[in-house]
């Protein structure tokens, strides 16, 4: 392999850990989604499927190089380095766009995932009863996943262990959210926003020299849920890897119709047209939390009735998240074609 193609593959590598590290920032898109359309997905679970009792044994006995290479460690480094850079870069600019531009990003979401659905089943071959029941346990599944009621921030160290598990479900499990279903268990600002946010402003602290923070409880407290989740997410990953590996080996179609209705289902969450439906006190008056930001109950989602400037621009967005997926699709068929070719 030239060295131009080497750089261009490790480079490719980073930007599809970037696409996944701001999918599973947003709720209600997988980042396994990413995967699938962007062709990593089966070499991703296997990578991770690695991570067991021969590679610590490796790891152990100081052979790092046999380590590395058992483990795709090339593919799994750079992709692991993009979702990082990701949470400290395109999650900030996602989260300034859903603030300010918020009918549009999940118009543009929702043409993403209608792509998607056309991306993993037009190669899917013949549907049987069968692989229909699974489509539509799925189906049923993410559907009754977008209308359930978020409960109350925990920041119990054992329930962050738990929620870090279940995050990176979203990473393994194409049509899944992590960050959905952190939002459902009421841990969303805590753990992807408030803690994340902590350790941008303590690496910042570091960089200047300033050390206060040593002395900021709230700060400290925040850092340490972080480890935790960050922990929990790792255990989560690689155990869920192992799992999907086994049942992809053994039921791919079967796993793959589950996954396919399970996106279908989803589109439920990231559906653009929507109103926020706040919790109140006694009074009638919208609770915040402890950072002053108001709390969100439930979505309330409705039809457009005009075909208004801002409908038109939404169904744009909507086309335009399909084509992104499509040509996606085609440029990778182009790449593999150049590789073997």
């Amino acid at each position: 392999m030239s060295l131009e193609r080497s750089f261009t593959d490790r480079f490719w590598l980073v930007l599809k850990g970037l696409a996944m590290g701001a999918a599973n920032k947003v709720p209600g898109v997988s980042g396994g989604v990413v995967a699938f359309v962007a062709g990593f997905y089966e070499e991703f679970i296997y990578s991770l499927q690695k991570v067991n009792r021969k590679a610590f044994a490796l790891l152990i006995n100081g052979r790092f190089r046999s380590f590395y290479r058992y483990i795709n460690g090339r593919f799994l480094g750079l992709l692991i380095f993009g979702m990082v850079i990701s949470y400290f870069s395109i999650s900030k600019l996602l989260d300034f766009l859903i603030i300010h531009y918020e009918l549009y990003v999940w118009s543009a979401f929702f043409g993403m995932i209608i792509g998607s659905i056309y991306y993993i089943s037009k190669d899917f071959g013949a549907w049987n009863r069968t692989y229909l029941t699974y489509l539509l346990l799925g189906v049923i599944a993410g559907i009754s996943i977008s209308f359930l009621e978020p409960a109350k921030e925990n920041s119990n160290l054992i329930f962050v262990f738990f929620c870090g598990m279940i995050s990176v479900s979203g990473m393994t499990l194409p049509g899944l959210s992590g960050s959905f279903i952190l939002m459902l268990i009421g841990n969303y600002v805590l753990l992807l926003v408030d803690s994340v946010n902590a350790l941008y402003d303590t690496i910042s602290d570091i960089l200047l020299l300033d050390f206060s923070f040593f002395d900021n409880t709230g700060r400290i407290e925040l850092l340490k849920i972080l480890a935790v989740f960050s922990i929990g997410s790792l255990v989560g990953l690689v155990s869920f890897s192992h799992l999907l590996a086994y049942v992809l080996n053994h039921y791919k179609k079967a796993t793959y119709a589950v996954i396919i209705g399970f996106i279908a289902g989803s589109l439920g969450v990231v559906w653009p047209w929507k109103t926020k439906e706040f919790e109140r006190d006694a009074l009638g008056a919208i609770k915040l939390d402890a950072e002053g930001r108001e709390i969100i109950k439930d979505f309330d989602r409705y039809l457009p009735t005009e075909w208004s400037l801002e409908t038109l621009a939404a169904i744009f967005f909507i086309l335009l998240g399909i084509l992104i997926v499509i040509s996606l699709e085609r440029f990778n068929k182009k790449k593999k074609i150049s590789t073997h070719g």
